[in-house]
């Protein structure tokens, strides 16, 4: 019974260290206001037992109010048997509620400093034996199973982490983030919307998004310069068949300026000659060989002027023979005049078998997918 409650003190309090976390805030922002910058005494006060600086640089806020810290347990559907994995557990306010609740919780934490404190909480609360802690950079560390997520993840790495999560290897039932209010909006972006992106197009390939309550940024210790917004991403049971290198080279090309019409994009004379060598790569179907010329039957192995002018004029040629079967795809399904931040996922992807049926391809379809680092070959810009 005394355990219990000095655990539950420690989580209402911060067990001393959120305290000299918030003292630390306070005198920091005392400290600007006045116009003062001791190092020499800054110094010594990091020296000091029990303190610890936050850095926001590096994404360090924590939530302290505990209503909020609440509903995200509770929104996040945890059940007793449940693992959860938690990336950037901090000082552990969520941590030791999603112990309460799951039956074990694998937290990430790139931060020395904030383990040492995540585990002594842990510790006198008397769980430590259903935490495992991985000290490593999450978008580097290799996850180990696990049914849930739930996190607060540093903003600044928000899209490759979620890129990790919804395209790795390891299964799981949702994903419940706290993430930079923009962020989570650009992340629900419907087609049409003013955020309407890339990012929501290659997520919602998939997996759901759906949108839980937004927190104010005062509710963090450091206070971030913006709003958060907590989302519930759940993968699809079921996904399109589609090599997921050649769609996100796909949607690369087209999102490169989502409002520009899809005829313009693919007119310009760069892409075109980008996409007609990596069509000549693919080349399965000789579909691409009217498109190329060969000076193969030179048996030296040199060029001549005359050669290499003819050879010039007959890649401009190509090039412009190539063109003309890219606005031909585009035509035949009335896609020439349609901007990317109009369509739909299921209108890109016939747009992609379109494509890939006329012998164009967009990904070097002689690299193969590395498994290792697969949630990476997804950029989100």
């Amino acid at each position: 019974m005394l355990r219990r409650a000095k655990c539950l003190y420690g989580v209402i309090l911060g067990h001393g260290s959120l305290g000299q976390l918030q003292s630390t805030s306070r005198y920091r922002s005392y400290r600007k206001i006045n116009g003062t910058d001791d190092d020499g005494r800054r110094k010594r006060e990091e020296g000091q037992d029990g303190y610890l600086q936050l850095h926001k640089s590096k994404g360090q806020h924590l939530l302290t109010n505990q209503r909020i810290l609440d509903s995200i347990v509770r929104k996040s559907a945890i059940k007793p048997t449940d693992t959860v994995l938690e990336i950037g557990p901090g000082t552990g306010n969520l941590t030791l509620k999603l112990l309460e609740a799951a039956k074990s919780v694998v937290a990430v934490e790139i931060d020395k400093r904030m383990v040492e404190v995540l585990q002594k909480r842990v510790a006198e609360c008397g769980v430590q034996d259903r935490l495992t802690v991985i000290c490593k950079d999450a978008l580097k560390a290799e996850f180990p199973p696990f049914d849930i997520v739930v996190a607060n993840i540093p903003y600044g790495i928000s899209s490759p982490l979620v890129a990790k999560l919804v395209y790795g290897a390891r299964s799981f039932r949702s994903a419940t983030l706290l993430l930079q209010k923009e962020f989570a909006r650009r992340l629900m972006a419907k087609p049409g919307d003013s955020e309407f992106n890339r990012l929501a197009v290659n997520v919602k390939l998939v997996a759901n998004v759906e949108f839980v309550m937004d927190v104010s940024k005062r509710e963090f210790v450091p206070c971030p310069k913006v709003d958060s917004s907590v989302v519930i991403i759940r993968p699809k049971a079921e996904v399109p068949n589609v090599n997921l290198d050649e769609w996100s080279a796909f949607t690369k090309a087209c999102f490169g300026n989502k409002n520009k019409t899809l005829g313009a994009t693919f007119k310009q004379k760069k892409k075109v000659m980008e996409l007609l060598r990596l069509s000549k790569l693919a080349g399965s179907n000789g579909e691409t060989d009217n498109y190329i010329c060969s000076n193969d039957d030179n048996g030296d192995g040199g060029e001549s002027d005359e050669e290499e002018l003819s050879s010039s004029s007959c890649s401009e040629m190509g090039a412009s023979s190539f063109k003309e079967k890219l606005m031909g795809v585009l035509k035949s399904a009335d896609f020439e005049d349609k901007r990317p931040s109009k369509l739909s996922n299921e209108e890109l992807l016939h747009l992609l078998a379109l494509f890939n049926q006329a012998g164009i391809y967009f990904h070097d379809q002689s690299k193969s997918r590395n498994a290792e680092n697969e949630s990476f070959s997804v950029a989100y810009c």
